[in-house]
């Protein structure tokens, strides 16, 4: 049985859900998202509520309940307030800037690095070692900083890198002489 599941998601001022068949419509002040809903989970709108119900009690149709529920969750979140992740860069001469729709990266490579900002993603330096990414879908947001971390993870020696700011890089020793 799902815990999460029971929980009916509740709609902040300012954000309305349409439900046609299987699709989800969110719709509030930073976008409109949408979702299929799974043919085992049947969504209602009642009293400013999103409720989710299992049409079956089969494992799989348990298991989607939350996760639908989630998703419905972090859809409404996102219209509402929006996603952030922050980024920094370690490193002598690292740095990032944002050139139209072009996130401008120079991570110590012969070259810059340019990465595309994404349709429905906002991105920020307010310093040069510091990036935040913005967005009303939380997988497109946590996926292009994902994305752009991978360009130069952090290494466990000095730490240069691009890292999340809440990560912590487990050091290691260097050599001895």
């Amino acid at each position: 049985m799902s815990r999460v599941g029971k929980h009916p998601v509740t709609l902040p001022k300012g954000v309305t859900v349409d439900i046609a068949g299987q699709s989800l419509k969110a719709k509030g002040k930073l976008g409109e998202l949408t979702l299929v809903v799974d043919n085992d989970i049947e969504a209602k709108l009642a009293d400013g509520a999103v409720k989710l119900t299992p049409r079956s009690d089969s494992k799989r149709a348990l298991t989607m309940w939350g996760t639908t529920r989630a998703l419905v969750n972090n859809m409404v979140k996102g219209v509402a307030d929006g996603f952030t992740v922050n980024l920094e860069i370690n490193g002598v001469g690292y740095r990032a800037a944002v050139q139209g729709k072009v996130l401008q990266l120079q991570l110590g490579f012969s070259h810059e690095v340019k990465y595309p900002i994404p349709d429905g993603i906002t991105m920020k330096c307010e310093k040069p070692t510091a990036i935040s990414i913005s967005g009303a879908d939380r997988q497109k947001v946590g996926q292009v900083a994902s994305e752009i971390r991978s360009l130069r993870p952090p290494e466990p020696y000095k730490g240069k890198g691009i890292k999340y700011d809440t990560e912590v890089i487990r050091r290691k020793e260097g050599k001895k002489k």
